[in-house]
């Protein structure tokens, strides 16, 4: 940019050109001197005076213009300013003139179809040679469950709140626990969940309203009913879970909660909404249970038998659908910085199956490159462009190389690092590592795991084989129709469909990338349609 005329002369009368040419050049310095806003030394001024040059720097200070003055002072106030912002963020964020520890190569978007064919050629050969490094690393050492105990020792709250055994001949994992009314004369009122969401603040009203009449008496003391989920959808993101959350509620037999996404197995518990936040308020394991009180509220009448359908009522069941149960394991790296394993020693899966170990698990799968684009046109919020996501797809595949050059499979997919690095979620598609690490701990007939595509094209089918799954009644026929008559929920938005499907290029990029995931994934489940081939 072209600096004002005061210091490299008064060029007003030049064309931009000409401008242009006359600043000074690297050669030219050390050959001639170059003036600065705080050099008064003039030519007409004798060498015997520079010895009083601190006089002069006050005789001349007065011959600057007060807008120059002005300016300075302005502009060291806001260097000032930016920099004491910096200092401050530095116990947060850590020093922000630190380099990343995944550096990136410069990637340069083709401006046209035919450039782009040729750049998706020059990177085939640097992908082949991706896949195979990701192939030559998928036989890896199962990792090691932890010991029950050392489980218990991470999360002595959790498990001080929750009960080994349940309650007999009640098909959700529920128990009594006692509650003492004065204590709690307004119950719900310091639930975090009613803090943050306007639907269930409602609900708990009603909750409240009756809820004497729902606590148990014996012995002189008071008891509730709490119970957990009795099954976890639990990814992926953008795999069609909320469209599946809200059919399963139109079963008789199931009582949801009213959030379809708490996400407090991942993060909420210890204190964590948003990563780059910081650490809030905790949710405590009451603050969960209190999601589920619907179910529980029925399950009570049934156990009590004051209803004509007692029946049901022991039958009925609850569950939640984070989608990001299956994957988020972040906060381990937040809160043990300094450790030195090379992934989370304890997942959510092992909190989980501790506290209810025949819980029933449901997942949601799609083609990992049309779930990546899709991913990024609902959480980007500005600028976005088939072009855009181009660029950030190959910015994180070559920040997901440059890290398993050097580390594990697993530690990759699991480095939170890499993944805060990385444009696009990259990651979340490789759906192997993750289910993997769930079959460590459930068994394979306590999984359920889907493909979207398949759930789109014969919807009466698969929910009949979730139905079976979750062990609940068949529908009858009209409500069988009005749930598959349903509209799908959380589709694309208009807006984002006129940005139009991914470049011919990308796809051609991210299919390789995903070809070895899938094929691992379609043989771990013994079936040809999780490689995706015909999407």
């Amino acid at each position: 940019m072209l600096q004002s005329n005061n210091i490299y002369g008064n060029n007003a009368q030049m064309n931009p050109g000409d401008r242009m040419h006359s600043l000074p050049m690297a050669a030219d310095y050390g050959k001639k001197s170059v003036r600065t806003f705080f050099d008064f030394s003039y030519t007409n001024v004798p060498e015997s005076q520079n010895k009083y040059s601190p006089l002069l720097f006050l005789f001349h200070l007065r011959r600057i213009s007060k807008v120059k003055v002005v300016s300075f002072l302005l502009g060291l106030s806001v260097t000032f300013l930016i920099m004491a912002s910096y200092i401050l963020m530095w116990d947060k964020r850590g020093i922000v003139f630190t380099p990343s520890s995944y550096q990136m190569e410069p990637v340069i978007i083709p401006a046209n179809e035919a450039t782009a064919q040729v750049s998706s050629k020059r990177k085939e050969l640097d992908m082949n040679r991706l896949v195979k490094l990701i192939t030559s690393k998928q036989e890896y050492t199962p990792r090691k469950v932890p010991d029950v105990k050392e489980i218990f020792k991470a999360d002595l709250h959790l498990f001080s709140e929750i009960p080994r055994l349940f309650l007999p001949n009640i098909k959700s994992p529920c128990w009594y626990q006692e509650f003492s009314p004065e204590n709690h004369s307004e119950p719900y009122k310091t639930n975090h969940f009613t803090l943050r969401s306007k639907t269930f603040k409602a609900v708990c009203k009603d909750l409240r309203a009756n809820f004497s009449q729902h606590l148990h008496q014996e012995n002189g003391k008071h008891f509730r009913l709490r119970c957990l989920p009795y099954f976890y959808i639990i990814g992926q993101p953008k795999c069609g879970t909320t469209d599946l959350f809200h059919r399963l509620r139109l079963h008789p037999e199931v009582k949801y909660n009213t959030l379809k996404e708490p996400h407090w197995w991942t993060r909420k518990r210890f204190g964590y909404i948003r990563f780059k936040d910081g650490p809030q308020e905790s949710f405590t394991v009451d603050d969960y249970l209190d999601l589920f009180d619907l179910a529980a509220h029925s399950i009570h009448k049934g156990i009590l038998g004051n209803t004509s359908g007692d029946d049901l009522a022991l039958q009925l069941i609850t569950g939640e659908a984070s989608a990001s149960t299956m994957w988020d394991n972040q906060v381990w790296s937040y809160q043990h910085v300094n450790k030195e394993q090379q992934a989370p020693p304890i997942l959510v899966q092992d909190y989980i199956h501790a506290v209810h170990p025949d819980a029933k698990i449901i997942i949601m799968l799609r083609d990992p490159v049309e779930r990546l684009y899709s991913d990024y046109l609902y959480f980007k919020t500005a600028n976005k462009s088939a072009e855009d996501f181009h660029l950030k797809v190959v910015q994180s595949v070559h920040l997901f190389q440059s890290c398993l050059s050097e580390k594990s499979l697993r530690f990759c997919v699991y480095d939170s690092n890499l993944f805060n690095a990385m444009p696009v979620r990259l990651n979340v598609g490789m759906y192997i590592i993750f289910l993997l690490d769930w079959l460590t701990v459930f068994h394979r007939g306590q999984i359920l795991v889907l493909r979207l595509e398949e759930y789109a094209a014969n919807l009466k089918a698969t929910i009949r084989r979730v139905f079976d799954f979750l062990s609940v009644g068949p529908l009858p026929e009209l409500a069988e129709a009005a749930l598959t008559k349903r509209p799908m929920s959380n589709t694309r938005r208009a807006a984002d469909k006129k940005i139009g499907p991914m470049l011919p290029v990308t796809r051609e990029l991210l299919n390789t990338f995903y070809q070895p995931f899938n094929q691992k994934l379609a043989t771990v489940l013994d079936n040809k349609a999780f490689l995706w081939t015909n999407s």
